[in-house]
């Protein structure tokens, strides 16, 4: 993967990954941040659930968007941000865990749109990580201004 462009990518991705109400309220946590790539977890919680007691699979998809979306944003000139254009999310089994942790990077970056996947495991008590979920998003460069 080349090297980012913004030497400060990773303070610039902590801001915006604070600024987010949502990975707040999911009790997200931004693990890792690399060119190209990024890990987001979040903890269970009975406020994270489906009708089972699983893992919703809303929550799980916002940790790949999210994933994908700042291993994307890695890659980009200072102040460059990304959009989500679309993606597609496979369940893979159900998510029953004690953390959902989703790992993204960029399969084939761009000037404008940037290829990305992400895959949601789940840990148990143990440490052992099972996949559940795995994504394909295509992100789109963004300038704040130009929204």
């Amino acid at each position: 993967m080349n090297p980012a462009r913004d030497p400060d990518f990773r303070s610039r991705i902590q801001a915006a990954f604070a600024a987010q109400g949502l990975m707040a309220t999911l009790g997200g946590r931004l693990v890792l941040v690399a060119p190209g790539r990024c890990e987001i977890d979040a903890d269970f919680a009975p406020g994270l659930t489906q009708h089972h007691g699983l893992f919703h699979a809303g929550v799980l998809t916002t940790l790949a968007d999210n994933a994908c979306g700042f291993a994307a944003m890695s890659l980009l000139p200072a102040g460059g941000e990304v959009l989500s254009v679309e993606f597609k999310v496979s369940f893979l089994r159900p998510a029953s865990g004690l953390v959902a942790v989703a790992r993204g990077e960029v399969v084939k970056p761009g000037r404008t749109l940037s290829f990305c996947r992400a895959d949601v495991f789940v840990r148990d008590a143990a440490g052992s990580e099972t996949l559940v979920a795995t994504m394909m998003a295509t992100m789109m460069a963004a300038e704040p201004d130009r929204r």
